[in-house]
């Protein structure tokens, strides 16, 4: 089972998918790029509490975390 963990004003929202799925697995394709289309950050863990950005997505990843675009003032 993967996740996909979407971080932003109101906390965050996890979506799990099979990746034995076909239909799910386009659905978090989509997801994907809707969300880092819209200037979300995407990382996965890497172990110890650590991550790596992603530019494409890799329906293996266990967890997908997706920050919004920070804006300073």
């Amino acid at each position: 089972m993967a996740t996909q963990i979407i971080m932003d004003h109101t906390g965050d929202t996890r979506h799990d998918f099979s990746v034995d799925d076909a239909v799910a697995v386009a659905k978090a394709e989509e997801r994907f790029k809707k969300l880092t289309g819209r200037g979300f950050t995407a990382a996965v863990r890497t172990g110890n509490g650590e991550t790596s950005v992603i530019r494409s997505f890799n329906p293996a990843a266990e967890e997908t975390l997706f920050f919004p675009r920070i804006i300073g003032g």
